[in-house]
């Protein structure tokens, strides 16, 4: 659930990166990092986890699932946090001519 969730996350913020302006001046790319930085973290440690476990690693419980979700939904929010934090030192509006 993890990968799902932060693969998701991901996938979001790099359409909207990608598709609209404002949003590279908000430095969207930062938070594209981030989530793709995850993704990548939680594709590893799931593959070593299959190595480790083999066929059982298909078969988690409801708890171990719902460890997981709680755990990519705190990496999801605590990375818009930082993403947020970043924004607001950086103030991209404010470095902007202004008419």
């Amino acid at each position: 659930m993890t990968l799902l969730i932060t693969m998701t996350a991901a996938v979001i913020s790099t359409l909207i990166w990608y598709t609209n302006k404002s949003a590279r001046e908000m430095k969207c790319s930062i938070l594209c990092y981030m989530f793709w930085g995850a993704s990548l973290m939680w594709l590893v440690d799931a593959a070593v986890e299959y190595f480790e476990k083999g066929a059982a690693f298909f078969q988690p419980s409801a708890a171990e699932m719902l460890n997981d979700t709680f755990l990519g939904l705190s990496v999801t929010v605590l990375a818009l946090v930082v993403w947020v934090v970043y924004v607001l030192i950086k103030d991209p509006f404010m470095t902007r001519k202004k008419l």
